[in-house]
């Protein structure tokens, strides 16, 4: 990983630096080595992008938001048709898996007003 953009007279002016990523894994590897970015490389996988998970899904009403028909607990004619109710980031990105959540839901909806042949 080339991290010497930090060294540049523009980044120097503004007093920039290589932060260490606090990860106990890599905690040991000198900061900028390659084992250190391989370290990094392999343990600190995450996305701010794709949030999911936000609304559980199960039948417990004490501990999911909505049902496995996608209805809200509690709230009548609600439903939450979206990636939220994931239980975990997938691996790739999550636009596939959502696109098939909006489908599972709008068959619900049909089959729930008798409109699914």
């Amino acid at each position: 990983m080339d991290t010497k953009v930090v060294n540049t007279t523009f980044f120097k002016s503004i007093n920039s630096f290589l932060g260490r990523i606090s990860l106990p894994a890599c905690d040991d590897f000198e900061l900028d080595s390659e084992e250190y970015w391989k370290c990094i490389a392999i343990n600190f996988v995450t996305t701010g992008y794709h949030p999911v998970g936000t609304c559980k899904m199960g039948s417990d009403k004490s501990t999911s938001v909505v049902s496995s028909r996608l209805r809200v607990h509690g709230v009548s004619n609600l439903r939450v048709i979206d990636a939220s109710i994931m239980p975990n980031t997938t691996s790739g990105n999550n636009n596939a898996p959502t696109i098939m959540i909006g489908e599972r839901g709008s068959e619900l909806i049909k089959e729930d007003y008798g409109r699914l042949k």
